[in-house]
């Protein structure tokens, strides 16, 4: 009885494969090296991100596909020959989607009794969600020690206008962290708090950038001036997805983050586009050149009928910053244009 309960339970290695494979976890390669011959297993084919057999199986198009920062990390075509092959490896996948995944990929190289290597398999796993975990925590990790040490914060706030901010943030505050995500205008000072909100919330409703000063009392006594910034973020067809944010000590230099940039980049408008040419003496063709967008879109962007969220807002803001041009936050609020 039992041994037949255990032989119920048992399957083959190429059974476990196939059944791993179709739910898109795992795929399998192999090169012969004497003939050449490279194959790949179904799986393998969806890890890239290609039809099964649609396409012909190589190393030169593994090599294409793995993100541009992670390809040293594989041996080139010549070591894979000659059996120098990394026993484990994980690497970033650019998918012809566009879609990134990552793959632990686990190379064996077998050789002949001469030792001469005649045949390279290789296993890939995808561990995207396990990576994306450990650099969440990281993150998240960095961003509360960056609190408790300097007590500076990159922030979002979802469309419910609940603020994630790390837990950090509630211990330095003295404050129930719920309380802080619901209510961030708790750690402001009870005199200025009522003036903050209004200005604050006035911002948030007409979806505009925001910028105040506030202080706030810590909970060991001391009273601190911060400075605080958010923006709205909108995905590239203008839909309103919530906004960023950074806070930090009044005193200190502005840490501008990548989605703070970007929703500052966003809030740039058609008179500081203007403001902007002016200072370079641009044409609206010269910036339409400098962009790669056309002169009839420099003429919606600057009479304000391209919504913010446009990647042609992007790449125009984007060219007059290589061209020294700043776009800088004040302290009421508004962006100011000047050049370096």
């Amino acid at each position: 009885m039992f041994h037949s309960a255990l032989s119920a339970l048992t399957f083959s290695s190429g059974e476990f494969l196939t059944i791993t494979e179709r739910r898109g976890l795992s795929g399998a390669w192999s090169w012969v090296l004497a003939g050449g011959e490279q194959i790949w297993s179904p799986g393998f084919f969806r890890l890239l991100g290609l039809v099964p057999n649609a396409t012909k199986a190589s190393y030169d198009l593994l090599l294409s596909l793995v993100h541009p920062e992670d390809r040293h990390r594989l041996p080139a075509p010549g070591e894979v020959r000659q059996g120098h092959i990394p026993h484990e490896t994980i690497v970033r996948v650019i998918r012809p989607n566009g879609t990134v995944r990552v793959l632990s990929l686990v190379m064996e190289a077998r050789f002949s009794a001469e030792g001469r290597p005649i045949a390279v398999n290789r296993t890939a796993l995808d561990v995207t969600d396990r990576e994306q975990l450990s650099r969440m925590r990281e993150v998240e990790r960095r961003r509360g020690a960056l609190y408790l040490t300097e007590h500076i914060v990159a922030f979002s706030v979802g469309l419910d206008l609940r603020h994630e901010f790390p837990f950090e943030m509630a211990q330095v505050h003295g404050l129930p962290y719920e309380e802080i995500c619901l209510d961030p205008y708790a750690m402001i000072v009870p005199e200025e708090r009522a003036a903050f909100q209004d200005a604050a919330l006035t911002q948030i409703e007409r979806r505009l950038f925001f910028q105040g000063t506030a202080h706030e009392r810590l909970a060991n006594g001391e009273l601190w001036h911060f400075k605080i910034i958010t923006v709205p973020v909108l995905d590239p067809d203008g839909v309103y997805l919530g906004r960023c944010g950074l806070k930090c000590p009044a005193r200190s230099p502005i840490p501008i983050s990548s989605a703070l940039s970007k929703g500052l980049d966003q809030a740039v408008t058609g008179h500081h586009l203007r403001a902007a040419r002016a200072l370079l003496d641009w044409s609206m063709m010269d910036l339409a050149q400098a962009s790669g967008v056309s002169h009839s879109t420099v003429r919606r962007l600057e009479e304000d009928r391209e919504h913010r969220g446009s990647r042609s807002r992007l790449q125009a803001v984007e060219a007059l910053r290589r061209a020294g041009i700043r776009f800088i936050p004040m302290d009421d609020g508004t962006l100011a244009v000047g050049k370096s």
